[in-house]
This record gives structure tokens, sequence and C-alpha cells, in this order.
């Protein structure tokens, strides 16, 4: 007997009260939407993670970026928040 095959997340699904789906606008504001997507399609594509592997190392790569901002822009904010007035 054969796992089922899990299911990718449905992009095309919309709320009742028609508000976009919280991870979609999670994944928005990092800028790496279009690189979820690759790897979401690429996924759909050849039900296999081992041969996604140009998609998943592009999103990977974006979300380090993201981070790496986001770490920064905390840190300038520490910063500024200590200074005195």
């Amino acid at each position: 007997m054969s796992a089922p095959t899990p299911q990718g997340h449905d992009r095309t699904r919309v709320a009742a009260d028609n508000e976009e789906d919280p991870l979609d606008k999670m994944i928005a504001r990092t800028g790496c939407a279009d690189a979820h997507y690759a790897v979401l399609e690429c996924m759909a594509e050849h039900q296999d993670w081992r041969k996604c592997q140009q998609q998943v190392e592009r999103f990977k790569g974006c979300m380090a970026t993201y981070q790496k901002r986001k770490e920064e822009e905390l840190q300038r904010r520490h910063k500024m928040a200590q200074e005195p007035s």
C-alpha cells in the first residue's frame, strides 16, 4: 500500500471572507513569493523534491537574504533606541 500523495499549498482557495491566505501574506512580505511558487510548481510537476534543488536553493537564498535584512534592521532599531536623546 502506498502513502497518500501530500498536497501542496492551495493558492487557489479563497477564504470565506475573501481575505488573502495568511501563508501567502507572510511569504509575500519576505519578497520571496516567486521563488516559493517556483518550488511548489516544481514539486507539483515532479513529485520529488530532489528534482527541484535549483528552485529550493533559490528560495533558501532569498529567505536567507530576507532574514539578514530583518536582523540588520532590528539591530539598527535597537541601537537607535539605546542612544541618548
